[in-house]
């Protein structure tokens, strides 16, 4: 059986050889992610359109954050990387870049995002960024993610800070709006990487990463699914006052659809049948970005609104 070890090195070819490998670095799928969620906090935030200049300045200097967190995270993880098959085609581990040029890199990535965000938005949002990084970095990636089965629960604030710094980006400051939607990523954050966990239990266990799928029993995990799942749909449920009907409506239905997939995979876990975890992790994708895209529509066009004072 191949290893990651045995894996034989990736030779750069060309100029577009070498960009597809430090566009690897930045994880763009990840990024895409954090994307859906920024442009309808934006929206909110101004219950309307804001400056187009403004939403492609906040999202160019977002997106250079997040790439930045994830090249400086490829560095901290080359170890862990080169020995699970979900990450062992990854630029380090196949050395398409080098470490010392992934960590200038990711570096350079932080610097510009601030740059970018202090000079088309504020500084607010700047520096919004910058812990956002650091924290990623520093407390996730370097001392929860190896220590503790909790390190996603706390490390996944770091991918609710896109909402926080979009808000930030057209006010100037933080409402509590903006604190609602970051609870909602962050309570959205665990049944989506430990529903991915389950799959690749093996990989983290190799790895010696003490994710909670490895360290707990599957009852015990699929039951920690469903309680987050449960505090997400709640806790989405809070925007009442500052959205529409429209918003309401679609949360509630996205959040019971996402409740019935949980409760089953947590009932099929404690009968001892085969499970579908991955079943679970593509949902949630497809449940933010339909929850988020909502919460667009609705502060697009401004539909009644609760009770929020605008």
């Amino acid at each position: 059986m191949t290893t990651a070890a045995q894996l034989p090195d990736q030779p750069v070819r060309n100029a577009a050889d070498l960009l597809k490998a430090y566009l690897g670095l930045t994880k763009p799928r990840v990024i895409e992610l954090l994307l859906v969620t920024t442009i309808p906090a934006m929206l909110l935030a101004v219950r309307g359109i804001p400056s187009p200049f403004l939403v492609l300045a906040t999202l160019v200097g977002g997106t250079m954050a997040a790439g930045s967190a994830n090249a400086l995270n490829c560095v901290v993880d080359a170890d862990i990387d080169q020995v699970m098959k979900r990450t062992r085609a990854r630029p380090l581990v196949r050395r398409t870049v080098s470490n010392r040029h992934a960590l200038i890199f990711g570096t350079a990535l932080g610097a510009g995002s601030f740059l970018v965000l202090w000079a088309a938005t504020n500084l607010l949002a700047g520096v919004l960024a910058v812990a956002t990084i650091l924290f990623y970095v520093f407390v996730y990636t370097m001392v929860l993610k190896r220590r503790t089965a909790q390190n996603i629960v706390w490390g996944g604030a770091a991918g609710c800070m896109p909402v926080v710094i979009g808000w930030a980006g057209v006010t100037g400051r933080v409402d509590w709006p903006a604190l609602v939607m970051f609870g909602v990523v962050f309570f959205w954050t665990p049944p989506h990487t430990w529903s991915l966990a389950m799959k690749y239990k093996a990989d983290y266990e190799r790895a010696g990463v003490p994710m909670l799928p490895v360290v707990a029993r599957p009852t015990a995990v699929s039951r920690q699914v469903v309680l987050f799942t449960w505090l997400m749909v709640l806790w989405t449920l809070l925007l009442a006052p500052a959205t529409g009907w429209l918003y309401v409506a679609v949360a509630a239905i996205a959040g019971a659809w996402f409740l019935v997939l949980a409760h089953r995979l947590h009932t099929a876990t404690k009968r001892g049948e085969p499970t579908k975890p991955m079943r679970l992790f593509h949902l949630s994708n497809t449940y933010l970005m339909i929850v988020f895209v909502a919460l667009a529509v609705d502060s697009a066009l401004s539909l009644p609104v609760l009770g929020w004072p605008w």
